[in-house]
């Protein structure tokens, strides 16, 4: 008379409708699992590489130098985070300084809106999938 609910008879006795809505959560699941983990490795690789650029960076070496030597590896490897910010802004920042006629501040100014925009897509790189996994966490 009492027998024991298992999970498995509960599905196997549920409409089809229902089967398939339990079937839809378990693969909107499984897909977000496998997102978690590929954010986990794209936040940890962005960490590392954050790191490894402060220590290049404030070791009080030639920003010229360091400039160079991320375009070589630019030609290489796609290169992401910090780097590419630096990358942008001193990019804009030397090419308005080999213009003449320009002041200071209108050269700082194009350095800056280099950098916003290049900080801008490394949080759009970095916030990718997030729209879909808050969707899934709060189904």
């Amino acid at each position: 008379m009492n027998e024991p609910l298992s999970v498995w008879t509960l599905i196997g006795e549920a409409t089809v409708l229902v089967q398939l809505v339990m079937l839809l959560l378990a693969i909107a699941s499984l897909v977000s699992w496998v997102m978690i983990f590929q954010r986990v490795v794209v936040f940890n690789r962005a960490r590392r590489e954050l790191l490894a650029f402060e220590d290049e960076f404030w070791s009080g070496g030639d920003l010229g130098q360091l400039y160079r030597d991320g375009s070589a590896r630019a030609e290489q490897e796609a290169i992401y985070g910090v780097e590419s910010i630096f990358r942008a802004g001193f990019k804009e920042f030397s090419r308005l300084r080999q213009q003449g006629g320009i002041d200071s501040d209108a050269v700082m100014d194009g350095a800056e809106r280099a950098m916003r925009v290049a900080l801008a897509r490394e949080e759009e790189r970095l916030e990718n999938h997030l729209p879909f996994l808050a969707n899934v966490g709060s189904v």
